[in-house]
């Protein structure tokens, strides 16, 4: 069973930035490409960035330029750097394990095990 811990989510003024972290099993980390989703209240699940276990990664068009994702092989982890963030980036987020290493996904359907997810509450 793959286990995720996610953290780093927080209040934060509109422009501000945060970093969120999710923490995986080494061996699943190793193989897996990792993706961050977002779900606000009343909407549907919705791609954010995912980096493939060759680095190539693929953001959505609302948060280029803004986020940036990456993973540390040597800490199992996958972090989301925030920056600019803006009243409509509040939401729920949680990191995935894709289900391939190295194609890039943007489909929540090529993710299996998901984190407990972390709020992301930007204020204006």
């Amino acid at each position: 069973q793959v286990h995720l811990v996610e953290s780093g989510g927080g209040l934060v003024q509109t422009g501000g930035s945060l970093r969120l972290s999710c923490a995986v099993s080494r061996r699943t980390f190793s193989t897996s490409a990792m993706g961050w989703f977002r779900q606000a209240p009343g909407k549907e699940r919705e791609f954010v960035a995912t980096i493939t276990t060759y680095g190539t990664t693929q953001y959505a068009d609302s948060v280029k330029g803004r986020f940036t994702i990456s993973r540390d092989s040597a800490k199992n982890t996958v972090y989301l750097q925030m920056n600019s963030l803006k009243p409509e980036d509040t939401a729920v987020y949680n990191c995935g394990v894709g289900r391939f290493s190295t194609i890039v996904s943007s489909r929540a359907g090529d993710f299996g095990s998901w984190g407990q997810g972390t709020q992301v509450t930007v204020s204006s």
